[in-house]
């Protein structure tokens, strides 16, 4: 009786598949591994090969940018004018102002830039997914000189019984905000560490522009709040992003169109997730009640989904 041996010295049509699936796998598994894998944990961050930054030097470059110009204030705009929003935009610039300030920790220049790294890549790593992502180094982190402008100021009378009327604004945006970090990508399968893949990333702002909603509190609710909306529904958003990255270790990829399509698509889910922010008035209610009214408000609109 004859008995058939999967392998011999004369290879078959079913032989020769098998190995040359296998060469390939094999060839696929060594390029990753060699050339775009980093297997050194030591090597867990790089420095960005690029790290582009915007300093406005001038006044006509702060006011390109967005940024209110104090000196200017009431000048532009005469007794019996019609009403605008600059007074709002001036309170605003000081209010980024101050958390830039603060940022620094009052510092100017290197030293100021130095404290705001290491405080942003702080939180960076306080809340990084430690077993998706090595730690993440933050090269440079620009934030930028203007803050965000409001104007078209409009109130919309709801037509439902008992309900608030509502003011709106078009914010607009317009500054140069940037950040650079490097990190790995981690891979644990098939086992812990098994190999590191190192990514380097700029990303910058330019533009964001959006209808806002305000929402003045209910006099009659248990627990009143100003309310702010962005973007209102059925409405939408600009969002102006631009990434540069490079992935690999030996061998590098450039710009890859599909990391910038997933990072602006997280940032969008999260601003659309966000949606509303309510400020608690003092003495009128808690955070932890307005906490437990979000909740509810939430579990009664999954239920009528």
């Amino acid at each position: 009786m004859a008995t058939a041996y999967v392998f011999t010295l004369q290879p078959t049509f079913t032989q020769g598949l098998i190995l040359g699936q296998a060469s390939i796998l094999l060839l696929f598994f060594l390029v990753l591994k060699y050339l775009f894998f980093d297997t050194d944990p030591s090597r867990s961050h790089r420095k960005a090969s690029y790290q582009p930054k915007v300093e406005p030097n001038s006044a006509e470059e702060d006011i390109a940018l967005g940024r209110v110009d104090l000196g200017q204030v009431g000048t532009a705009f005469n007794e019996g004018d019609a009403e605008s929003s600059e007074w709002l935009n001036v309170f605003l610039q000081q209010v980024v102002d101050a958390y830039r300030v603060k940022l620094r920790n009052g510092l100017n220049g290197l030293d100021g830039d130095e404290v705001a790294r290491q405080r942003v890549e702080e939180f960076a790593n306080r809340i990084r997914p430690t077993g998706f992502l090595d730690y993440i180094k933050v090269h440079s982190v620009d934030m930028g000189a203007a803050a965000p402008r409001l104007s078209r100021a409009r109130i919309r009378r709801q037509l439902t019984p008992g309900s608030e009327p509502e003011i709106e604004y078009d914010l607009n945006y317009a500054d140069s905000v940037s950040i650079s970090i490097s990190t790995s990508v981690l891979f644990n399968y098939p086992f812990a560490s098994f190999a590191r893949l190192p990514v380097s990333l700029t990303i910058s702002l330019s533009l964001f522009s959006s209808p806002v909603r305000l929402t003045p509190p209910n006099p009659h609710s248990p627990h009143p709040t100003v309310a702010f909306t962005l973007p209102p529904p059925h409405s939408d958003f600009t969002l102006d992003i631009k990434t540069t990255s490079l992935m690999g270790s030996r061998a590098k990829l450039e710009d890859v169109p599909k990391l910038h399509e997933l990072i602006v698509h997280q940032i969008r889910r999260v601003i659309l997730e966000k949606g509303t922010w309510k400020i608690v008035l003092p003495g009128l209610a808690t955070v932890s009640d307005v906490k437990e009214d979000v909740k509810m408000e939430r579990e009664m609109a999954e239920n009528l989904r």
